[in-house]
């Protein structure tokens, strides 16, 4: 989330300031010019590829929603020295708490809860990933009414070839078979909750300070895990070097680095365009996962990964 607390004009494609057109053309670019935005999207990919191994070795020593509520209370115990030290602006609007507050459920609890209850409830990760993939997909059509954002039949081709490498790499590395209706269940509402945020993110966020966003957010998320992991998880933890080193990296690495840079990617550029990265992280994660957990990595599956790169570049380019 980018810093300062100025707020960005409303509405759909008039909603990206004038520096960030093209000086030649007029038209909105995808990304702002300043180096950590054209940065962004492969720091942002790597951080949260990673993210599905790491959870996968945390999870082995907690119950995954105790693990999540866990993750959430050391944000802010993380962000509490810098919210004194920096004394960041608050949101001056009621409306505003609320945004913030709706975009952290959504992401944090829906998504990432529901993600791993998937998990939990046997789904197998093939599905989960092929369900999650097609998130690019539900945002391109529904961008359109709901951000006034126009999707040209390049991107629509870039989305198909996304979502065609998506399913080759999962196709490669595992059985795609949901043990039970309610797993398959949990990981649609994770695809509904990520697709819901990044919308409403789009359409009706302003720009905050990400020390203030993000504590408002993850304090929304803690709010809304707790009872669950009090009612149905099990509180029993196995400490380990592994189950640590894990919920560290998913704390900085994932739920401060790489959540502050997608919501400033979705602020500064459209929101299809920036759903359509999705696409590479089961490709990322698997390739990571082979590296981390040593997860099988066929030679399907580095054909899909290219091309969910080549779907990538048309629908973002």
């Amino acid at each position: 989330m980018p810093s300062g607390a100025s707020a960005k004009p409303k509405g759909g494609q008039e909603a990206i300031a004038a520096n960030e057109r093209s000086p030649a053309t007029g038209a909105p670019t995808a990304i702002a010019s300043s180096p950590w935005l054209r940065a962004a999207p492969a720091a942002f990919l790597l951080l949260w590829s990673l993210g599905f191994p790491v959870a996968k070795i945390g999870t082995a020593y907690v119950d995954p929603i105790v693990f999540l509520t866990l993750r959430f209370a050391l944000v802010l115990v993380v962000l509490a020295p810098l919210a004194i030290w920096l004394r960041p602006p608050l949101p001056t609007r009621r409306i505003d708490w609320l945004h913030l507050s709706v975009v952290g459920t959504l992401i944090q609890t829906v998504y990432f809860g529901f993600c791993y209850t998937a998990f939990a409830l046997g789904t197998s990760a093939g599905t989960v990933a092929l369900v999650v993939s097609l998130q690019p997909i539900l945002v391109a059509l529904l961008a359109p009414a709901l951000v006034k954002e126009v999707i040209g039949p390049k991107r629509w081709v870039g989305f198909g070839l996304g979502l065609a490498g998506a399913v080759i790499v999962i196709l490669g590395r595992s059985t795609i078979e949901a043990t039970s209706w309610l797993g398959l269940a949990s990981a649609v509402a994770a695809l509904l909750g990520m697709t819901a945020a990044t919308l409403y993110e789009k359409r009706f966020s302003m720009a905050q300070h990400p020390v203030t966003a993000n504590a408002v957010q993850y304090a929304a998320g803690l709010i809304t895990t707790l009872p669950l992991g009090l009612l149905f998880g099990s509180l029993h933890i196995t400490w380990s070097g592994e189950m640590i080193a894990a919920l560290a990296y998913l704390v900085i690495g994932n739920s401060l680095i790489a959540i502050t840079l997608l919501l400033a990617m979705i602020r500064r550029g459209e929101a299809s365009r920036v759903s359509a990265l999705f696409y590479l992280v089961p490709p990322c994660a698997a390739l990571l996962s082979w590296l981390l957990i040593d997860e099988a990595m066929p030679p399907l599956s580095w054909v899909g990964m290219g091309v969910a790169a080549i779907g990538v570049v048309m629908a973002t380019r």
